[in-house]
Formats: structure tokens, C-alpha cells, sequence
């Protein structure tokens, strides 16, 4: 292999002669090997990346620290990173020490050689264009990476959002297909009162619904960035009114209303926005996981289970027992819950470790918020299409569920009263009668009486008052 010799702090290293990235990417590329996923698995961070050095680059230039032809290049090089290109020279792994200045260096010398060719020279000639003096000027990772990551957070976001709104429109098709089979709702998995079905699917979509808007607002929350900082948030290395200018050219840059912190000595330590995000997604995944324990009770059977509705089939359940077939989009969908739910986790020690002016734990945060956004949008998107789309209700299983319920009695203690209501039940419950016939039998009501209390329409809502 054709290699180009670097040299930093700790001596020489040959480089492959046709990569983008440089002596300190390799490094850490030889040092970190833990997840196996490099910076590349996530272009959201590679964009956000790019932005910053576009932005800084921009305000280095006007306050003449940096002249137009190495300011241009450089802008040159991220504006590639952003369409897309040279993402595989993103190679180190996201779990890294060091607060992510592995991370940091990779987009330094990726941008510094792209603009390098831009200018004419050959990659790794830094005299004409350094990846520290000048695409890092008046940074330093502690302020570049952290504003990238709220960034990259957001556009992740972004692809995100159309998934789940997608799955709960679809769960709201449902609601109003199935809004004409009664069924009995259960509640610690007894029978409780009647309900329909689209009932069941409507609070489904509902409630993904809220952490729709809760994502939105917890993307608020990463508006606020500490670009300008550079190393503990007291600016050091940067002219007066860098950060204030820097912010705004991002902002436009990246189309996101990006503000400074009001602290940015704060800002640079504290990871309360990340922390709160990723509560969120884990109430979503938790409710994802629920409405996923409900399908799977719903579609129990086909025969000695709840059988209330059937899953699209998806593929053979057994390699031993013919015939069988799982359940298992939702339960694929179950074990991306869990797996969001441990990674808040880790959020949530990464966060709590920080020590005096910053965290060292950054990169653990942003690997975890973004690979839990990305394997969200690709679960929401599967359950979608490979489940919900494909429910069918079995109203016959529904109805005879109602019809033999002990349930239904509830419906009548406004009329019987609760303690004949409580005794009725009972009988039931021990003689394998149904409530009509022991009502009927008790005289408690005429059969006229009973029929007009359980029509479906008088069981599923409140009372109408007459006025």
C-alpha cells in the first residue's frame, strides 16, 4: 500500500497515501476498535460536523483571522461533507476517550485535505492549510463537537418525526376501521367493561401522538450551543463577538434557530439537554413496547388465546411445530424498546460522570441518542408496514367475548344497584351462566330493559342526560 508520512506530538506514522484523513485519525482508528461502528454510520453527525467548520471558517474570515482563499476552500471541502461525499474517511469508532477529540481530528483533516486538492497541493501538505491552525481555528473540541452533536441530533430528529407520524396515522386508520366491533376492555388482564376496538387503536395512536410533540420540544432544548467556548467556555482563542457571530452563520447554515447558551462555561460541562431527550425516547420506546405486548396478547392464540385480531403473517413460527407462526414484528419492535431503554441508561451514567468543566463521557451520549433515533425509525417504519397496515379484527372472537363476559354487569349497577350487580356476578362466575340469563331469571329487569341497557352504543360511553 502507497503510504505519506505524518507527524504529531508522538512522533511519525504512515498514512494510506490516498486517504483524506491524517495522522490523528489513524491513531485513534488503531486505539478505539470497541462498537465496531465508525463515525460514518451516522452522516447526521458528518453533516453537523461539516456546518461548524463552514460557520467558524466564515467568522474567522470576517474578522480577517483566516484570508478568503483558505476560508473558501475550507467552506469548499464541508460543503462535499454535506452533500455526502467522503464519508468513508470517517473512520474512527464513535465510543472513543478523549471527549471526542478523535472525532474532532477525523473532520479536521478530512476538510483540511479536501480543501488542500481544492487549492492544488497534495493531501497531507498542512503548511499551505493545517487542520488545527486553520479548520480548527478558534475551536476546540469541547465546543465543535457538542454544537455538532445537538445538531446532528436534530437532523436525526428530523427523519425520524415523518416515521412516527406515519405509524400513528396508521393506527388512527385502524381506529376508524375497527370502530364497529365491540369487544370487552380488560383491565389487569380481567374482564372489565365493553369497549370497541377502534377505541383500543385510537388511544394506540394518541399516545404516540404526545411524543411527537415532546420530541419537538425537547429538540428546543438543543438550540442552545456553546460554539465559541472553545476549550471550558471562557472563549479563550477567539476573537470578542466570535461566538455570537459563529452561532448565526450556523444557524443559517444548518436552518435550525441555534442560539449561544446564556453561560457558555455551563454549557460546556453540562449535558441536561441530552439527558432530557433521551427521557424521551425512552417513554416512547416504552410505549412502543406496550402497544407491542398488546398486539401480541390481542393475536394470542389462533385458537386457545384472546384471538381478537390476526397479524399479518410475516413468516414460519417454528422449526419443530408446523403450522405455527409468530408474532414477530411486534416482538422485534419489543427488543428495540429495550435496547433504547438501556441506552438512556447509559445517558444517564455518561452524563453524571462529567467532572468540573467538561464531560470526557460525550461520545457514549451522542452514540447512544443517535443509534436509538436511527433504529427507531427503522422499527416504527417496519411495524407500520409489516403489522398495523395488515391488522384484521376478528369480530365473531370479539363479540362472543362480550356476550360471555362477566363484564358487562357493570353497565347495569346504575339500574340493579351494586349489590345485587355483585351477587349476579358471582352466580356467573360459578355456574358458567351468562349475566342476561341470570338477570332475566331474577327478575331484576324485563328482558326489554336489559336489552336497551346493553346495546353497544349505551356501553362504550357516558350516559346521555335528558335535558
Amino acid at each position: 500500500m502507497n503510504t505519506r508520512s505524518e507527524y504529531d506530538l508522538l512522533g511519525n506514522l504512515d498514512v494510506p497515501a490516498e486517504a483524506y484523513y491524517g495522522i490523528q485519525t489513524l491513531r485513534a482508528s488503531q486505539n478505539f476498535s470497541i462498537t465496531g461502528v465508525p463515525i460514518s454510520h451516522f452522516p447526521e453527525l458528518i453533516k453537523a460536523l461539516a456546518m461548524v467548520k463552514a460557520a467558524a471558517a466564515r467568522t474567522n474570515q470576517e474578522f480577517n483571522r483566516l484570508d478568503d482563499e483558505k476560508a473558501d476552500a475550507i467552506v469548499y471541502a464541508c460543503q462535499d461533507l454535506i452533500n455526502g461525499q467522503h464519508h468513508d474517511q470517517f473512520i474512527v469508532d464513535v465510543i472513543q476517550g478523549g471527549a471526542g477529540t478523535s472525532t474532532n481530528m477525523n473532520a479536521n483533516e478530512v476538510i483540511a485535505n479536501i480543501a488542500l486538492t481544492k487549492l492544488g497541493h497534495n493531501l497531507g501538505e498542512y503548511q499551505y492549510l493545517h487542520p488545527n491552525d486553520h479548520v480548527n481555528q478558534s475551536q476546540s473540541t469541547n465546543d465543535a463537537y457538542p454544537t455538532a452533536a445537538c445538531l446532528s441530533i436534530q437532523f436525526a430528529a428530523d427523519n425520524f418525526i415523518p416515521a412516527l407520524t406515519s405509524l400513528k396515522g396508521a393506527l388512527e386508520e385502524k381506529g376508524k376501521a375497527f370502530a364497529h366491533v365491540l369487544k370487552m376492555g380488560r383491565t389487569q388482564l380481567q374482564d372489565a367493561v365493553p369497549m370497541t376496538l377502534g377505541q383500543e387503536f385510537d388511544a394506540f395512536a394518541v399516545t404516540l401522538g404526545e411524543d411527537i410533540d415532546r420530541i419537538r420540544e425537547a429538540c428546543a432544548l438543543l438550540c442552545e450551543v456553546n460554539l465559541g467556548g472553545t476549550a471550558i467556555g471562557t472563549g479563550i482563542n477567539t476573537p470578542e463577538g466570535f461566538s455570537k457571530k459563529a452561532i448565526e452563520k450556523l444557524a443559517t447554515i444548518s436552518k435550525k434557530p441555534l442560539v449561544p447558551a446564556s453561560n457558555l462555561v455551563e454549557a460546556t460541562s453540562d449535558m441536561g439537554a441530552f439527558v432530557f431527550f433521551s427521557g424521551i425516547l425512552k417513554r416512547l420506546a416504552i410505549k412502543l413496547s406496550k402497544i407491542s405486548n398488546d398486539l401480541r396478547l390481542l393475536s394470542s392464540g389462533p385458537r386457545t388465546g384472546f384471538g381478537e385480531i390476526k397479524l399479518p403473517e410475516m413468516q414460519p413460527g417454528s422449526s419443530i411445530m408446523p403450522g405455527k407462526v409468530n408474532p414477530v414484528i411486534p416482538e422485534a419492535m419489543n427488543q428495540t424498546a429495550y435496547q433504547v431503554i438501556a441506552s438512556d441508561l447509559a445517558v444517564s451514567l455518561a452524563a453524571e460522570a462529567g467532572q468540573l468543566q467538561l464531560n470526557a463521557m460525550e461520545p457514549m451520549i451522542i452514540y447512544n441518542l443517535l443509534n436509538s433515533l436511527k433504529m427507531l425509525k427503522q422499527a416504527c417504519e417496519m411495524f407500520e408496514n409489516k403489522c398495523i397496515r395488515g391488522i384484521q379484527a376478528n369480530e365473531a372472537a370479539c363479540l362472543a367475548h362480550v356476550e360471555n363476559s362477566i363484564g358487562i354487569i357493570t353497565a347495569l349497577v346504575p339500574h340493579i344497584g351494586y349489590a345485587n350487580a355483585s351477587r349476579v356476578a358471582r352466580r356467573a362466575l360459578l355456574s358458567n351462566a351468562t349475566i342476561k340469563s341470570l338477570i332475566l331469571e331474577e327478575q331484576l329487569l324485563t328482558e326489554a330493559e336489559l336489552n336497551e341497557l346493553l346495546k353497544p352504543e349505551k356501553m362504550i360511553a357516558p350516559t346521555q342526560v335528558q335535558s
